[in-house]
């Protein structure tokens, strides 16, 4: 027998070692507030970043040592369940967005995409978009805008003294119902834009009304209202989200006579579109104050004005969606237990 040390390594320690590598998870079990997500990991890598900071802040490992999780079970990654502080009804509607675009733009089984009948731009110039139109995301994937604002407010009591604290901090019930009723007021107020033209027409803010205009241009309309707002419970903070398709200037138009679908192409939305691409996993914020005075009276013969003091921070950010999306093992899996 040799005396190397190599050969005297029993080969039955081989597969102990190789054990004790990271395994990957197919699918994650999420649990949102009591309603429980089953989805693909592809699909949680498709989210925005900023939403992927709101559901997992002290990051999101995707594998795991089989030493340190394993029972033996065959079914063990079905029983692994992620606690996770997020709404969960903007948790679908953030999923159900992303589906339906990513159909529409990729296509089904059985029915093509937009990407099918755009494919021969891929054979564009140079000149066109620039080193090269393969190189352009925006000819290949599907664009998402993702506009997120999380409002926190405070309500000013009033000086009849009925509305107060203990010595404990601990507001009474008359003081807890003024915060209801402020942020009900606030929550009705949909509109996207609303707030931070006030600010633009305060502060004469050239900047916030270079920002209302991109995003006019690139997908949203003065009048849009908030996709998805609600009230965090016990808290007085009000999110809000809102997805638009990016308008990359790529104009599809109805079929023809033999059934081709022409495509053509502003080549100044696209410059303007391409500007948006800054945002692509960069996710960039906004944050100001806005100061008000709301009615919370219940009845049309009284007023009760209270002052409104709100930090909004607003988070910009682009999604691109990979064709991948559209896979029937992406979305199928989703499911609320």
């Amino acid at each position: 027998m040799s005396s190397s040390p190599i050969t005297q390594v029993p080969q039955h320690q081989v597969p102990i070692q190789s054990s004790l590598q990271p395994q990957l998870l197919t699918r994650l079990l999420l649990d949102l507030r009591g309603k429980r997500f089953s989805v693909d990991r592809e699909t949680i890598m498709n989210l925005p970043e900023s939403v992927l900071l709101c559901l997992f802040p002290n990051g999101l490992v995707l594998s795991r040592q089989s030493s340190a999780f394993s029972d033996g079970g065959e079914n063990e990654e079905d029983e692994e369940v992620y606690g996770v502080d997020f709404d969960p009804d903007c948790f679908s509607y953030v999923l159900e967005f992303f589906k339906g675009a990513s159909e529409a733009f990729y296509g089904t089984a059985t029915n093509p995409g937009l990407f099918a009948a755009q494919q021969h731009l891929l054979d564009g110039s140079p000149s066109d978009f620039g080193p090269a139109a393969s190189q352009n995301p925006l000819l290949t994937k599907q664009a998402i805008i993702v506009l997120r604002e999380e409002l926190e407010y405070f309500a000013i009591p009033p000086t009849d003294g009925k509305a107060l604290t203990d010595d404990n901090g601990i507001a009474n019930q008359v003081l807890l119902e003024m915060k209801r009723r402020c942020g009900q007021h606030i929550i009705e107020k949909r509109n996207i834009f609303t707030a931070l033209q006030r600010n633009v027409h305060k502060e004469n803010n050239v900047a916030e009304q270079h920002l209302i205009d991109m995003l006019c241009m690139s997908g949203f309309d003065r009048d849009d209202e908030w996709g998805y707002r609600a009230m965090e419970p016990s808290r007085c903070c009000i999110s809000s989200i809102a997805l638009v398709l990016l308008k990359t200037g790529i104009v599809h138009h109805p079929p023809g006579p033999n059934g081709e679908r022409p495509v053509t192409i502003d080549y100044n939305q696209m410059a303007t579109a391409q500007k948006l691409l800054l945002f692509w996993r960069k996710p960039a914020r906004k944050c100001w104050w806005d100061g008000m005075e709301v009615d919370i009276s219940q009845s049309e013969e009284s007023t009760q004005i209270i002052k409104l003091w709100a930090r909004r921070v607003w988070t910009l950010e682009l999604s691109l969606v990979g064709a991948y999306s559209v896979s029937s093992a992406s979305y199928s899996s989703l499911f609320q237990v």
